[in-house]
Formats: structure tokens, C-alpha cells, sequence
């Protein structure tokens, strides 16, 4: 209830981007404001005022079905707010400058990957990678000094590294984190084994270094599809001969068996099921 008498004060919804990021995020748009696709906006989020631009046209307030609340849009951008985003880039790069000075100055293991002011430049957020926990609180201290605005020191790892910084995935597609992914799963390399995947490390990873989510976006369906595959191993008498199944492709629906002296065969997993006889596998015997 308290729900809808906080949604009953805007008249749509609309997707705002951030510095040129790939993910939109929802803000909710007063009945009295006329926001449209493209316009540049001022919202309020968790970090503090930023500027975004509009890159999904309003929505009826009607349609929103998330659970997440909506924060509102405070106003179309003014040409002076333009002006200050455009200045505040300018000015977190040399900010960027000063804090990797100060890292050095002290000798902390830290490397830094962005740093963004809020509108208002009340705030200046440095993220960072580190394989261990810092102490950075001379770092603070410096840096409020020289900055003049209140520091936020951001440990991410090296996906959030991905989601932040994009790109081409080995599908040629942007890279799932940097489009819609909010949270990472472990994924571990039975998830390769799964879907009888060569268990080559590198050619199995994303540029983050670890392994590329879409073994866990694709492992269900996988699993779903061997349902209708013999086990490994299991005998088949074919044509009158004798084979054994050393394995299949769940994609092509084609099946490698192998029978005596090394003959080998490529046969469809419908015509096996059709002409072939099964006996299974042996408890005892080898794999």
C-alpha cells in the first residue's frame, strides 16, 4: 500500500545512463515534468546528484512492477549543469593524478581504476582493485586535504572491474556484466564439465580472468539436453556390432561410438535410439 501511495506521484518512469554506461537505471518522472528521450537529467542516487541521460522514453508509472522503490527525477539539465559535469570530468582527472601520486607517496598496493565527482562535487568516489584489504586511512586524510570535498575509496573486484569498463565478449556481444548483470555467482569449472567443454582455463575465462558467465546462464539447458543421451560409456550394439559411447555433441545431436580395433563412428542420437540396443555400463567397469 505504502508502495503505490509513493508511486501515485509520478506519471511514468525512464531509464537514465550514466557517464556513457552500458546499464540503465529507473527513475521515476512528477506529473508535472516533461522528460524525454535524450534529455540530459539530474537525479539523486545513492552516491549523490549526478547527470544521466535519458535512454529509455518514459514508461506509464502503471507498467513499473519491480520491487525496488523509485527515486525521482529532481530536473531536466539546465546548459549550467552541462557546463559543471563537463568541468567535473576535467577536474577527476587530475584528482585521479593526485591520488596516484598519494598511493605511491605511501606505498599502498592499490590500483586505481576510476574516479568520478557528484554534481555538487561534494563527493569524489575513487574505485580501486587490490588483491588484499588496505588501510587507507592516511590515504583519506591527504586527499580531503587536497581535494576539499568528502573521499569515498571503493574496493571492487575484477568483475565489477568489467562491469565498469565494458566490452566485446568472445560472442561478439557486449559484455553480461556491463549490460544487465547486478550480481555475481560463483561459477566453477563443473559447469564446463557439464556441458563437456575441453577444459582449457584461458579460452574458458572472460576479461575479468575468471570464468565467462555464460556457462552458468547456458549450464540448465545443457543439463536439460543430456537427458536424452545415453551415459557415457554405456554399450550399443549397431549394425551387429558392438560399440561404446565415448561421447556426443548435445548441440548437433551426434554421437561417437567406438567399437573394436579402433573403429570409430559419428551417429545421430535418433537414429542410435532407433537401430541401436542398448546394455548399460557396468558399475565396475572403467570409464
Amino acid at each position: 500500500m505504502e508502495e503505490n501511495n509513493e508511486l501515485s506521484m509520478y506519471k511514468s518512469y525512464v531509464g537514465v545512463r550514466f557517464n556513457n554506461g552500458a546499464r540503465a537505471y529507473f527513475f521515476g518522472v512528477k506529473h508535472e515534468d516533461n522528460i524525454e528521450l535524450n534529455d540530459y537529467v539530474v537525479v539523486e542516487t545513492i552516491r549523490g546528484l549526478e547527470l544521466g541521460q535519458v535512454v529509455i522514453s518514459p514508461v506509464d508509472i502503471t507498467n513499473y512492477n519491480s520491487d525496488f522503490g523509485l527515486k525521482p527525477v529532481i530536473r531536466k539539465a539546465s546548459d549550467v549543469d552541462l557546463r559543471i559535469h563537463q568541468n567535473n570530468l576535467k577536474d577527476a582527472q587530475i584528482a585521479m593524478e593526485i591520488c596516484q601520486a598519494e598511493v605511491k607517496r605511501l606505498g599502498l598496493d592499490m590500483n586505481l581504476i576510476s574516479c568520478e565527482y557528484t554534481l555538487d562535487k561534494s563527493k569524489v568516489i575513487f574505485s580501486f582493485l587490490s588483491d588484499d584489504r588496505v588501510d587507507f586511512r592516511e590515504l583519506l586524510k591527504s586527499l580531503a586535504a587536497k581535494l576539499r570535498a568528502r573521499i569515498e575509496l571503493r574496493q571492487i573486484g575484477t568483475r565489477d572491474k568489467a562491469k565498469m569498463i565494458g566490452g566485446i565478449g568472445v560472442c561478439g556481444l557486449p559484455l553480461c556484466c556491463a549490460r544487465f548483470l547486478n550480481e555475481f555467482d560463483g561459477i566453477s569449472i563443473s559447469r564446463a564439465k557439464n556441458q563437456m567443454l575441453a577444459i582449457n582455463i584461458p579460452k574458458l575465462s572472460g576479461h575479468c580472468g575468471k570464468l565467462i558467465c555464460c556457462l552458468k546462464f547456458e549450464d540448465d539447458a545443457y543439463t536439460d539436453a543430456r537427458k536424452e543421451f545415453p551415459e557415457l560409456g554405456t554399450k550399443v550394439w549397431l549394425d551387429k556390432k558392438e560399440y561404446t559411447i565415448t561421447s556426443y555433441n548435445v548441440i548437433s545431436g551426434i554421437v561417437k561410438i567406438e567399437g573394436d580395433e579402433d573403429e570409430i563412428q559419428f551417429v545421430h542420437i535418433n537414429e542410435l535410439k532407433k537401430n541401436g540396443k542398448f546394455r548399460k555400463k557396468e558399475k565396475n567397469e572403467k570409464k
